[in-house]
C-alpha cells in the first residue's frame, strides 16, 4: 500500500538512494572493467570488497593506526589482492575455455568466505564509528548523516578520475585496445599482463574506497557481507551494458534509488528489497539484452 510522503521525506529518500547508488556504482566499476578486458565474471569481487572492509576494521580496531594509514594500507593489501587473485586463479586459465575461468573465480570467492569466517569467524564485528561523519545533521526537517553526502562526493571524484586515466592516459588507451580486441592488441606489442593487472588493481582500489565508505554507512563486518552487494553491484553492472565504466555507473544509480524509494513508497514490500534488483534486471533485459548503454557484442569461439 502508498503511503502518503511529504516533500522533505521524499528529499531524504532521494539523498539515501543517491548514497547508496554511489556504493554500487563504485562496487561495479570492478566488475564491468574485469569483462570488458577479459570477458570474465570476477564473482570474487564481492569478496574482495568483504576483505578491504576486515582490513579496515583491523587497522583501526586492533592495531590502533590513524584512520588515514589505515585507508592507504587497506586500499594498497586490497590492491594486492586483487592482482594475486588475478596472477594465481586466472592468468594459468587465459587460454582455456571461459567456463575454466569462470569456475575458477568462483571458487576463488569461495575460498575468500571460508578463509575469512576461519581467521575472523563467522560474527559481525562493529566497525569503528565515525562521529564526525555519522553524527546527523538538520535542515529543515531533513536528518542528513555527513557520510551520506561524502559517498557521492568521492564517488563522483574516483570516477572522474578513473575516465581521464581510461581516455587519456598510456594504461587507459592500451586498456581500451584490448578491450576493443585482445589479440590484435598482443600483436601490436601492448603488455597484456600489466594491463589486465592494472584493471584488477583499479578495480580492486575502488572496491576497498567502496568498503570502508559502506562500513561508515553500515558499521558491521562479517565474512559474507560481500556476497548480496557483490551480486548487486554484477547486476547494475549488467544492467549498465557490462563492459562500459559509465554504465556501471548508471546501473547502480538506478539500483540505489529504486531500492530506497521503492521501501519509502511501499513499506509492505520492505522483505523483498534485495529482490528488486532481480526483478529491474529481468525486466531491462528483456528489452535491452545488452544493457541500457552496452553495445551488441560477438563471442569469440
Amino acid at each position: 500500500m502508498v503511503v502518503g510522503m511529504t516533500m522533505e521525506t521524499f528529499l531524504q529518500q532521494l539523498i539515501n538512494g543517491l548514497s547508496l547508488g554511489s556504493l554500487y556504482a563504485l562496487i561495479a566499476i570492478g566488475y564491468t572493467m574485469v569483462y570488458g578486458i577479459l570477458r570474465l565474471i570476477n564473482f570474487a569481487h564481492g569478496d574482495i570488497f568483504m576483505m578491504a572492509a576486515y582490513f579496515t576494521y583491523f587497522g583501526i580496531a586492533v592495531f590502533f593506526l590513524p584512520w588515514y594509514v589505515t585507508f592507504i594500507i587497506t586500499v594498497g593489501l586490497t590492491m594486492l589482492l586483487g592482482v594475486t587473485i588475478e596472477r594465481v586463479a586466472y592468468r594459468p586459465l587465459r587460454e582455456a575455455p571461459k567456463t575454466s575461468l569462470l569456475i575458477s573465480a568462483i571458487g576463488v570467492s569461495f575460498l575468500l568466505e571460508n578463509v575469512a569466517t576461519y581467521l575472523f569467524s563467522g560474527k559481525p564485528q562493529a566497525f569503528p564509528e565515525f562521529p564526525l561523519l555519522t553524527t546527523p545533521f538538520f535542515i529543515g526537517g531533513l536528518s542528513i548523516q555527513p557520510v551520506s553526502i561524502v559517498i557521492p562526493i568521492v564517488a563522483f571524484v574516483l570516477m572522474t578520475a578513473l575516465l581521464f586515466i581510461i581516455n587519456k592516459t598510456k594504461v587507459g588507451m592500451a586498456m581500451r585496445a584490448v578491450a576493443v580486441d585482445y589479440d590484435t592488441a598482443k600483436l601490436m606489442g601492448i603488455k597484456i599482463n600489466g594491463v589486465i593487472s592494472s584493471t584488477f588493481a583499479i578495480g580492486s582500489a575502488l572496491a576497498a574506497v567502496g568498503a570502508i565508505l559502506w562500513c561508515m554507512k553500515y558499521p558491521s563486518v562479517l565474512p559474507l557481507m560481500g556476497v548480496v552487494p557483490g551480486l548487486k553491484c554484477f547486476i547494475a553492472a549488467v544492467i549498465g551494458g557490462i563492459g562500459n565504466v559509465k554504465g556501471a555507473v548508471l546501473g547502480g544509480l538506478i539500483l540505489g534509488f529504486s531500492e530506497v524509494l521503492m521501501v519509502a513508497f511501499f513499506p509492505a514490500l520492505t522483505g523483498y528489497r534485495d529482490a528488486i534488483a532481480f526483478v529491474i534486471l529481468i525486466v531491462i533485459l528483456l528489452f535491452l539484452p545488452n544493457g541500457l548503454l552496452g553495445k551488441k557484442q560477438v563471442e569469440k569461439v
